[in-house]
């Protein structure tokens, strides 16, 4: 089994923050996991530092003293776990566990077959439980539609919060920080596309999830959405 670390970025997630289910899960696989604290104001550091003491010695705990979005405490964790030289795949997954901690290893057996990046994929089949709002559902159909004229990125679903990275080949993908704070997920797959075109043509797979859902309080605004546009232009312009 290839050392695997998974990162779970973190702000203000003391009440939602399950952690039972988090520590239940780590005990009885043999995952790290890095929980990056986004300068919380609530005691998130203080409940992960909790069951981080019982989780013999699989957890890191980081604290970033300012908030810096989503994708830059993802980075921060990504490069910090690279530095210890001990991991082959570093991946993340958002810490309101929609994509249950269950589909880890269902993701991570697409390794064995080559692949160097696995993403997920919320897509509603017949046998699978994926639970999202139909107004979230299309919404996310008509960015998948800009992003893909805009970028000629091909995933049906960029904004999973469940990737995951070969790091001999992928750690260059966090180099430099992201653009854009809140579409950071598609920006790496830009980056990809665009450095190494050979690993996003014939190394990347999009696998279906078996189980995903939403979580209704959800810190995506309406000004998030509305900026998508500018923000595309800005990745595209900059690369």
């Amino acid at each position: 089994m290839q050392k695997t670390c998974i990162i779970i970025p973190c702000y203000n997630e003391e009440q939602r923050l399950d952690s039972s289910k988090f520590l239940n899960f780590i005990i009885n696989n043999s995952y790290h996991f890095c929980f990056v604290n986004d300068g919380s104001k609530d005691d998130t550091a203080k409940l992960i530092t909790e069951f981080k003491r019982k989780a013999n010695k699989k957890v890191t705990l980081i604290n970033l003293e300012i908030n810096s979005g989503k994708g830059e405490a993802i980075r921060q964790g990504f490069l910090k776990m690279v530095d210890t030289g001990y991991f082959e795949i570093i991946g993340y997954l958002d810490a309101d566990l929609a994509t249950p901690l269950e589909e880890i290893p269902y993701l991570l057996a697409s390794f064995d077959e080559g692949y160097e990046v696995v993403i997920g994929s919320r897509v509603k089949r017949l046998g699978t439980h994926i639970h999202r709002r139909l107004p979230r559902h299309y919404m996310g159909r008509v960015f998948a539609t800009i992003a893909s004229t805009t970028l000629k990125i091909r995933a049906y679903d960029s904004q999973c919060g469940a990737k995951f990275f070969k790091v001999e080949t992928t750690q260059f993908l966090f180099r430099e920080q992201f653009i854009s704070k809140w579409i950071f997920d598609l920006e790496l797959l830009y980056r990809l596309k665009n450095e190494q075109h050979e690993i996003y043509e014939n190394k990347l797979l999009e696998v279906p999830l078996r189980k995903w859902s939403e979580q209704l309080d959800s810190k995506i605004r309406l000004v998030d959405i509305l900026r998508v546009p500018i923000e595309l232009l800005k990745i595209k312009s900059r690369m």
